[in-house]
């Protein structure tokens, strides 16, 4: 459900093009919210049909550009304001974590290492996207700021537990 809310926010900062979300999936949301190319289409579709976008231009190949309705902006905000973001109760990394007891100490530590690599690969990705983007003074720049802070912040927080657990294990 959430990738609706991800392409009408995209498109509450400029109308845009199928291929230009998509980009923007690929460079600034790829840690928040992947997307493939197929999802964001269909649910493009599903977002016409439900008139929370509009087909603004159509161009060579079929290419169209999308702009957020009224429509579109008021379900974003009620969105945003009055409904409760989902917990994301599954972890892979910590499930696994949980059961490292059936390895040997070295194989539960070279697994909680292999973490912190993870998050250093993590942070250095990070970090390189933020270089890469023209940073401007509009409101997704300063809020995809802050999101990317907190990848950089959860990256940090994860290698530092990550090596501390290492550490407990005889």
């Amino acid at each position: 459900m959430s990738l609706r809310y991800a392409l009408l926010g995209l498109l509450s900062d400029r109308p845009a093009s199928g291929y230009d979300l998509l980009k923007s999936f690929d460079t600034s949301l790829a840690d928040v919210w992947p997307a493939t190319q197929s999802q964001i289409y269909t649910e493009l579709s599903r977002l016409a049909d439900a008139g929370l976008i509009s087909v603004t231009a159509e161009g060579p190949r079929g290419r169209k550009e999308y702009t957020l309705t009224a429509e579109g902006l008021a379900e974003l905000r009620h969105w945003l304001t009055e409904t409760t973001p989902q917990r994301n109760t599954r972890s892979d990394i910590l499930l696994r974590v949980f059961f490292l007891g059936v390895l040997t100490p070295e194989q539960s530590r070279a697994y909680l290492t292999g973490l912190a690599e993870l998050s250093d690969r993590g942070d250095e990705e990070l970090r390189a996207l933020a270089d890469s983007i023209d940073w401007g003074g509009d409101q997704l720049s300063v809020y995809g700021r802050i999101a990317l802070e907190y990848g950089l912040r959860f990256n940090a927080m994860r290698r530092e537990w990550a090596e501390w657990a290492a550490e407990q294990i005889r």
